[in-house]
């Protein structure tokens, strides 16, 4: 049971019930009785508290279906566990695509296997790659979705076109706002320009809300771009 009387994922004060309610994980889905309950819905429970964020990841791409990677990926990040800035948004960028599109093209049986090849992949991927060497790992981890869809090597032509042009415009849409780091802005702009390379190489289309409105901005109060953030609330 969560020992605060508001709720992680939206700060609303929670409901005291009579008795134990169920309540859904939005994590893994599990259905589980308690006594406080955030009116939106809300609910992470003790084990899911508990894992490795790389797993707490991959365990949920798994479980929450959805076309939409920044739901999915704003879910994630709102996880108590999960720091402003790390390099989980490595793995993070990547898994979040891997759910979204296996639920979209009815490919859900090769998730698994995807999501533990770009796990591998992503964890050569060290924080603070943005400032030591020049690409952020967010974009790269877009790098990673791509070519683990795509079956790209080093010797691919069409793949590797693929995958190169998809980061680049990731890093482009980065270097325009300028620095300092926010994993947050980072990863939204590279979902959204992700889901672009998907509609128009391969007529993928994932869901993308019109306008992104990031919610985590006063907890980076010293680096936060504020109004030059796209993503900066009005």
């Amino acid at each position: 049971m969560e020992n605060d009387t508001k709720c992680y994922f939206c700060g609303n004060e929670k409901n005291i019930t009579t008795g134990s309610e169920p309540q859904v994980c939005t994590y893994c889905q599990k259905e589980v009785k308690e006594k406080f309950i955030c009116p939106e819905g809300h609910y992470i429970c003790n084990e899911c508290k508990q894992k490795e964020n790389w797993q707490l990841i991959e365990d949920s791409c798994k479980n929450i279906i959805t076309n939409d990677p920044v739901e999915l990926a704003t879910i994630l990040m709102k996880a108590p566990q999960f720091k402003m800035h790390c390099p989980d948004h490595h793995f993070m960028v990547p898994a979040v695509l891997l759910s979204t599109y296996c639920k979209t093209v009815r490919k859900r049986k090769k998730l698994n296997d995807w999501l533990k090849v770009a796990r591998n992949r992503a964890e050569k991927v060290p924080g603070g790659f943005c400032g030591t060497h020049g690409s952020c790992g967010a974009a790269v981890g877009s790098g990673i979705f791509m070519s683990t869809i795509s079956g790209a090597t080093p010797l691919s032509k069409i793949e590797w076109d693929l995958c190169n042009s998809t980061v680049s415009r990731s890093l482009m849409s980065m270097a325009q706002y300028g620095g300092p780091r926010c994993c947050k802005r980072v990863t939204y702009l590279t979902l959204t320009e992700t889901t672009k390379v998907l509609k128009e190489r391969l007529s993928v289309e994932l869901h993308i809300p019109e306008k992104v409105e990031c919610t985590f901005f006063d907890r980076n109060e010293a680096e936060c771009l504020k109004e030059k953030c796209p993503f900066y609330p009005n």
